[in-house]
């Protein structure tokens, strides 16, 4: 739905007035399953992606936090160790995200995952996978500096003792991934922009692809004007906000049963 609501000049029959609008329509006229397109390349792009994500985070809030508040919870440690965990996260994420939004594209020509990949792959090359990745680096540095400090000043609140709390961790999960997810709209729709190329979008006066944050940037402006940056954004919150409650509330139960182990192996010795 995030993709659909984010074109810039969508097919009169791919126009939606909200989000419960474009998921009636899209499951009527096009199937039940047809929102749910994309899902098998999302998940397997997201296991090693976060796997990265939360091992890099977890360790540099740590070595962090000791340099900058040794023993306390810093923020300035919990943003940063965000934005260096993104970089790897994107890395891994960026191809996947590319195919995913292509085959979420209204008409898209692709039925399977292996037709976007080699479409692409020898239409436009290797790069194409890529080429949203700095727009993407831009997007989500920001967004994950508001994501874990948002969400580490709600723990504060909601769990100071620090415990496993699975409520307060879906709670603060999902309020920091709309808070973030809100703020990051207009870059996240350059992105969408950069990934799915979008022919009718593209101004006459721009010849081949679009490249670039800055290029993706004015050819929004062009095409809608300012109300153009926050396309598809209530769709975008509905999206983030589950999604960060989940990984979070997953994070913390695996990190609670790890630490568990631990320390039953040591006071075994």
């Amino acid at each position: 739905l995030q993709t659909r609501m984010q074109s810039l000049r969508p097919e009169p029959a791919a126009r939606y007035r909200n989000v419960l609008e474009a998921l009636w329509r899209i499951a009527r006229t096009e199937g039940v399953w047809r929102p749910m397109r994309g899902l098998n390349i999302t998940a397997t792009g997201a296991g090693p992606a976060h796997a990265l994500y939360f091992a890099c985070y977890e360790k540099l809030k740590k070595t962090l936090s000791d340099v900058i508040q040794a023993g306390g919870n810093s923020h300035v440690a919990n943003g940063a160790a965000g934005c260096v965990a993104t970089l790897l996260h994107d890395a891994a994420m960026n191809p996947a995200e590319v195919v995913k939004q292509r085959m979420q594209m209204y008409n898209s020509p692709y039925r399977r995952v292996t037709d976007c990949v080699r479409a692409v792959w020898r239409n436009e090359g290797a790069g194409a996978f890529y080429r949203s990745y700095t727009t993407q680096l831009t997007m989500n540095i920001p967004f994950q500096a508001i994501h874990f400090m948002t969400y580490e000043f709600l723990q504060e609140q909601l769990n100071p003792h620090r415990q496993y709390n699975p409520g307060s961790h879906v709670v603060s999960g999902a309020c920091a991934g709309a808070v973030a997810a809100a703020a990051t709209t207009p870059l996240d729709v350059c992105k969408t922009l950069l990934n799915t190329q979008e022919a009718l979008a593209v101004s006459p006066n721009i010849s081949g692809h679009i490249t670039g944050m800055a290029n993706a940037f004015r050819t929004v402006y062009q095409v809608g004007g300012l109300p153009a940056y926050f396309r598809g954004v209530q769709a975008r919150v509905i999206y983030q906000m589950p999604s960060t409650a989940i990984a979070w509330s997953v994070y913390e139960f695996f990190k609670y049963i790890l630490t568990q182990r631990q320390e039953e192996r040591r006071a075994g010795k």
